[in-house]
């Protein structure tokens, strides 16, 4: 199972950005998927989930109104989409994967089974 994270850059404040995660070795479908990020010296933190069909989505209220994720199943991939994009924004972000067929989106990053490697997502003036 592979998950390839990509999207990433250096943006200015209020800029836009839009993260994807394309699976290999999955039937994306099956799966629930969500989006972390880590900033330096700070623990990985839940940015927003996806159920499997699409149906049911959440945010961390950080980015709430501001950040969108998205499925493709068909194409085997998730996306963030990432507007008015402020300096704390700043971090490494990771796409994961648990195989899950439930409404209701967990947060926590122990429970996710695959992780992507993780794009740099830098904002700066």
């Amino acid at each position: 199972v592979q998950l390839q994270a990509s999207g990433g850059g250096l943006v200015q404040p209020g800029d836009s950005l839009k993260l994807s995660c394309v699976a290999s070795g999955v039937t994306v479908s099956l799966y629930a998927a969500a989006w972390f990020r880590q900033a330096p010296g700070k623990e990985r933190e839940f940015v927003a989930g996806i159920n499997w069909n699409g149906e049911n989505t959440y945010y961390a209220a950080s980015v709430k109104g501001r950040f969108a994720i998205s499925r493709d199943n068909a194409k085997n991939t998730v996306y963030l989409q990432m507007n008015s994009l402020k300096p704390e924004d700043t971090a490494a972000y990771f796409c994961a994967m648990i195989k899950n067929l439930k409404y209701l989106i967990t947060t926590s990053p122990v429970e996710y089974q695959y992780w992507g490697q993780g794009t740099q997502v830098t904002v700066s003036s």
